[in-house]
């Protein structure tokens, strides 16, 4: 690892923000500094510089860059309108930017082309990246296990799953193996205008992923199939879950049961020297999560 680097984690109290905080805090020498809305919930590791704000404050990004080398940038917006003015504030303060991008970027297809909404506003901000003139690396991650945090309710309440599209597969990532990849792109030259495709080791569909859950606590948890509509109206009731992701990621749903399974990549196990980790392996370390 390259010593004295120091290292803004934006987004540093989200589930893979955190982790490359944590990461950071354990194998890094130089300064790890944190941009979190609210540091006091945030309850970093001692020895983080943590400054208050997010990417929509200007002035607190600004303050938050001082002294930076290299930036974990993770994009917290539904569109890439505000990207114009993020990336220029990140170029005229360092020269590295790790981007937690999405997977639903489809190389080599420009951002006006791209068939999923995630995949058009994140290709648009990978594209302003790379004519930044930053040294820059993507991480284009398949879906984050803690995804499944979602189902945690209704697990506490009852062993049946409800949703949509139960047979839709899934290579779902451990957001430690995503930090990993981030922090050997944050500490380590070689990474530059590197796009890593990560994923989890298996393929789960998603009523796969309610059986393992169960197994995993000891119960006979089961997927129920709802009709898309149905799925559509329990989340836009449900207040923690924003209303205008409700149809893309149904229609994203759609899209991957028709779509080939996913390829799973070695990409984790080739950047970190470690294979990436199991959903059994994610669930049993979230089980307190469900009961």
């Amino acid at each position: 690892m390259a010593a004295e680097r120091t290292i803004l984690v934006t987004g540093a109290s989200g589930n893979v923000g955190r982790q490359v905080v944590s990461q950071l805090m354990a194998g890094h020498t130089g300064e790890v500094c944190a941009l979190t809305r609210d540091p006091r919930a945030a309850a970093l590791p001692g020895g983080v510089d943590v400054h208050q704000g997010d990417l929509a404050d200007p002035a607190a990004l600004e303050a938050a860059l001082k002294g930076a080398d290299a930036v974990f940038l993770m994009w917290p917006f539904h569109s890439a309108d505000p990207a114009p003015a993020v990336v220029d504030a990140i170029k005229w303060h360092t020269g590295r930017v790790v981007f937690l991008s999405s997977g639903a970027v489809q190389a080599g297809v420009a951002p006006e082309r791209q068939a999923h909404p995630v995949g058009r506003s994140h290709a648009r901000v990978e594209q302003l990246i790379e004519g930044s003139g930053l040294v820059w690396t993507h991480l284009r991650p398949s879906t984050f296990a803690a995804n499944t945090l979602w189902w945690a309710g209704q697990i506490r309440a009852g062993d049946v799953v409800r949703g949509a599209y139960g047979a839709v597969p899934m290579a779902l990532l451990h957001e430690a193996d995503i930090a990993a990849v981030a922090v050997r792109a944050l500490t380590e030259d070689g990474h530059g205008h590197a796009a890593y495709a990560l994923t989890g080791p298996e393929v789960l569909t998603q009523a796969e992923q309610v059986r393992t859950i169960g197994e995993v606590l000891g119960r006979p948890l089961r997927w129920q199939e709802l009709s898309r509509e149905e799925a559509r109206q329990r989340l836009l009731a449900d207040d923690s879950f924003p209303d205008s992701f409700v149809d893309p990621l149904l229609d994203g749903y759609a899209d991957m049961l028709d779509a080939p399974p996913p390829a799973i990549t070695s990409t984790i196990e080739a950047v970190t020297g470690a294979p990436a980790r199991t959903y059994r392996t994610w669930v049993s370390g979230h089980a307190a999560d469900f009961s």
